[in-house]
């Protein structure tokens, strides 16, 4: 078992926690120790909810280690199902009870409880959360269809709209609750209305109404492909397979629910609106360098509108899905790039430091890592933190989505480039905190020569090269835009070495600006 202190995915037992919060009338009973009841941090800290997520603990102790455990999960089991009545309840054990081996699911089999109960069977040390979520679902929605027969299905008569159900957003999820209602939106435009959307908000009896729709949509692979498929096996239901992210994406996939909703081409123009990064704004960003890493769904997303609808140049994709290591491996072969497949984040740096992007689009480890290398970074995918969950409307999908992205993959590359300015206009008199107000013009000469004066010089970048720059080297290696300012550095000092070179200065950088641009 390998321990680190960051995770991109959490045990499988934090997915179905997932599934367990984001819907309506279902409790989790989790055999776990005190140590691994850290839910209400994920969920009321992280998607700043408004309630305590459905789960309840055994919360067994090491005195209780000699005693039956087994009993005290039943008592927990009984007490859970009188305190909150749920319609449904998932049993299941943290990767710590999972040593005990009491079987959660056979010790509910004698309780003899009024409503279904689901047992989980979850390897914490060979699963992630993102697949134990995946399985819950799943499970859930077999145990909710079993034995329904497969509905008849006459044709639709004239005037009626399609129907579709809407699998995968669940809670913790990234901007899934926005997605869910631009997807809406979209759909309603399209003339087809949503039936369920499961798990998020769905109850045990939306999920017994799956089968009644006309097709599937699946907006996260990663969450709802599993039931999908088995709803297509079982009830010969069809489902969308391309995720409407990106102008093209989202193109692509109303063509798919056209045809699938047997649409004509006039009911679709009203999904083709036209995209912001088609403003002459975003032609000078054209060709940049950018570094991506996520899950599948939403790394293999953010690659595509990177290069086809931005104009950027992805020169490293990865992601922690393994269960979709195919996928992305693909892509990155179509690029001629090798995917990197790792959760470990380490990995994921060094990757990062060798390419030296000039934009990371990743998750919020990598906004930490771009943080130290004074990269700009943007998230695109789980695992986020609060600020990830905005108040605003921000969706990652249809045409708002590509907007949302937009604005937001600009504006660090924008903020960077704002920071050279600055700093490179610091010793300006018009520029320091000092300066009087523009409005009064050179009114006041008196103050800017004082203020002058008292002016800090640029400071120059930290030596890392054990005094073999100048400081006048130093010093205009300071005014090259932080984003690209360590590239410029290690250039250098490489340059420097092949031609032999003891001390930098600026000639030798603007020698090796010249031999590298060539």
């Amino acid at each position: 078992m390998e321990l680190t202190l960051w995770t991109y995915e959490g045990p499988p037992h934090v997915g179905a926690m997932r599934i367990a919060t984001a819907m309506q009338g279902i409790h989790y009973v989790l055999h776990a120790p005190q140590g691994d009841t850290y839910a209400d941090l994920l969920f009321t800290m992280i998607e700043r909810r408004d309630q305590r997520p459905p789960v309840t603990y055994t919360t067994f102790q090491a005195r209780d280690l000699g005693a039956d455990t087994s009993a005290l999960f039943q008592r927990a089991v009984r007490d859970t199902y009188e305190r909150h009545r749920p319609d449904a309840l998932l049993v299941g054990a943290s990767c710590t009870a999972e040593l005990l081996q009491d079987d959660p699911g056979g010790l509910c089999q004698n309780l003899n409880l009024p409503v279904p109960v689901v047992a989980l069977e979850l390897p914490s040390y060979q699963r992630k959360e993102n697949w134990g979520a995946s399985e819950t679902f799943y499970h859930l929605v077999r145990s909710a269809l079993q034995g329904q027969p497969k509905p008849e299905r006459a044709p639709r008569a004239a005037g009626t709209r399609a129907r579709c159900n809407l699998l995968g957003a669940t809670a913790l999820g990234f901007r899934h609750r926005d997605d869910v209602i631009e997807l809406k939106r979209l759909l309603d435009e399209l003339g087809v209305d949503v039936s369920v959307v499961a798990p998020w908000q769905a109850t045990l009896a939306d999920l017994k109404r799956l089968p009644e729709a006309d097709f599937n949509v699946l907006m996260y692979p990663e969450i709802g492909k599993t039931c999908a498929d088995w709803l297509q096996r079982q009830f010969g239901m069809p489902c969308t397979q391309t995720v409407p992210i990106g102008r093209g994406a989202t193109a692509r996939f109303v063509a798919e629910v056209a045809q699938l909703a047997g649409l004509s081409d006039a009911s679709m123009q009203t999904a083709k609106s036209r995209w912001y990064a088609q403003s002459v704004d975003s032609t000078y960003l054209t060709g940049k360098r950018v570094f991506v890493f996520g899950d599948a769904t939403h790394a293999m997303a953010a690659a595509r509108i990177a290069r086809d609808e931005m104009g950027f140049e992805v020169v490293g994709l990865g992601t922690y899905s393994r269960e979709f290591a195919r996928d992305v491996r693909a892509l990155a072969s179509e690029w001629g790039l090798e995917a990197l497949i790792t959760d470990n984040h380490l990995e994921v740096e060094a990757a990062i430091e060798a390419l030296q992007p000039e934009l990371i689009l990743g998750t919020q480890m990598e906004r930490h890592i771009a943080k130290r290398h004074g990269m700009p970074c943007a998230v695109i995918s789980a695992p986020v933190h609060v600020q990830d969950f905005p108040a605003r409307y921000s969706p990652q999908m249809g045409v708002e989505g590509s907007n949302v992205m937009f604005d937001t993959w600009i504006h660090p590359l924008m903020m960077g480039l704002e920071e050279h300015l600055l700093g490179m206009f610091r010793e300006d008199f018009e520029f320091h905190g000092q300066a009087a107000p523009s409005h009064l013009g050179h009114a006041s000469s008196e103050l800017n020569t004082v203020v002058l004066d008292k002016v800090a010089p640029v400071e120059p970048v930290a030596n890392a090269a054990n005094g073999r720059w100048t400081p006048e080297a130093e010093k205009e290696l300071g005014k090259i835009p932080f984003f690209v300012r360590n590239k410029a550095r290690r250039n250098t000092e490489r340059y420097a070495s092949e031609q032999g070179v003891q001390t930098i200065t600026v000639e030798t950088l603007y020698d090796a600006k010249a031999h590298y641009s060539r």
